[in-house]
């Protein structure tokens, strides 16, 4: 495991990452707008970040570990927030 001030250096870095998400995750859930969003993009960003804990995992990094967990979490809710609204736009048009 790296130094603890590196660690913390890695942890910010990762709150920073998952704040920048917040305005998406509004967009979606507050506003329910989700034109613009591609869920094939989202799919390859999730497949980096799961590879990215894997790494994580393997050189013992607790920042990295946290940030790619609560990433992938928060693609989550996004992609959740995706799926209902083109579901009920489906629905509402058929």
């Amino acid at each position: 495991m790296a130094e603890p001030w590196i660690e913390a250096i890695g942890l910010f870095a990762g709150v920073l990452g998952i704040v920048a998400w917040v305005p998406q995750i509004r967009e979606v859930w507050v506003h329910e707008r989700h034109e613009g969003i591609s869920v094939p993009t989202f799919a390859v960003v999730s497949v980096a970040l799961f590879l990215w804990l894997v790494y994580g995992w393997l050189v013992d990094s607790l920042a990295m570990i946290v940030a790619n967990v609560l990433t992938l979490g928060v693609i989550v809710l996004i992609l959740t927030g995706v799926v209902r609204l083109r579901q009920r736009e489906a629905h509402d048009q058929g």
